[in-house]
């Protein structure tokens, strides 16, 4: 791959900023609508905006890890690149596309490759109403929350809720609550990629809730409807042995 294009995109943090510089000095760098490679540097934040905002490019996204956490990222390195690149294995993932509209009727849309949370946005306990392809599932959850994840965002928010890590190709999603009193051992499900699921904000006046998807925020929510979407596909590479499907493993056993 000593020969492909490639565009490095860096977050505002000074660390990615000088390893961006350093990397152009040594690589050159094209702009991200030419490159045939999309290098991010960042932490896992950096990483979702740069899939969000290269999905309809057709270059798989390689990151290197300049944040904090960096469970989507490589590790850094300046000196090998190329083989690196020539080397790395691909995941495919698909996001969820949440539909939410608020109590003044107006209606949001969004993309999430980690997850959709629903969080109380109130002194009191959230309550919802949970549905699975059409059919009332749970009448009423009482809880701080709830949230519905991707394979790939399993080991994020919902594995700190106590949610199921999940294998990338397990085509399942995870919904998980949040701080649940009732019912108080429900823990959530696993459900097929397939699956709609509606969340239904109950007393909504007296228990506002608020829908985030990826960090894009919605207030103030009525209800929420939650797919997968199979159109959109983001491409990522990862070094050999050190891919989703190897790290959703590992961090069950740390």
């Amino acid at each position: 791959m000593n020969d492909k294009k490639i565009a490095f995109l860096a977050s505002q943090a000074e660390v990615a900023q000088s390893a961006r510089t350093a990397l152009i000095a040594r690589y050159g760098n094209v702009p991200v609508e030419a490159a045939e490679v999309i290098v991010a540097l960042g932490g896992d934040g950096f990483m979702l905006r740069t899939l969000h905002a290269t999905q309809d490019l057709p270059a798989p996204v390689y990151g290197m890890n300049r944040g904090t956490i960096g469970f989507l990222m490589n590790a850094y390195s300046e000196t090998d690149l190329p083989e690196r690149l020539a080397e790395a294995e691909e995941e495919v993932i698909n996001p969820l596309a949440m539909t939410a509209t608020d109590r003044a009727g107006k209606t949001h849309h969004a993309l999430a490759i980690n997850e959709v949370s629903l969080l109380r946005a109130g002194p009191q306990a959230a309550k919802l109403k949970i549905s699975v392809d059409g059919r009332v599932r749970l009448a009423e959850l009482v809880c701080d929350g709830a949230l519905l994840a991707t394979p790939a965002g399993s080991t994020a928010y919902n594995y700190s809720a106590h949610g199921p890590i999940l294998p990338i190709g397990a085509d399942v999603l995870a919904l998980t609550a949040i701080a649940a009193f009732r019912p108080r051992r429900w823990r959530g499900a696993l459900l097929p990629k397939t699956a709609r699921v509606r969340f239904d904000v109950v007393e909504p006046d007296k228990r506002p809730v608020m829908a985030d998807a990826d960090s894009i925020s919605i207030d103030n929510i009525d209800w929420v409807e939650i797919r997968s979407e199979p159109s959109i596909a983001h491409r990522i590479l990862f070094d050999p042995g050190h891919g989703l499907e190897e790290r959703l493993i590992s961090e069950q056993f740390t």
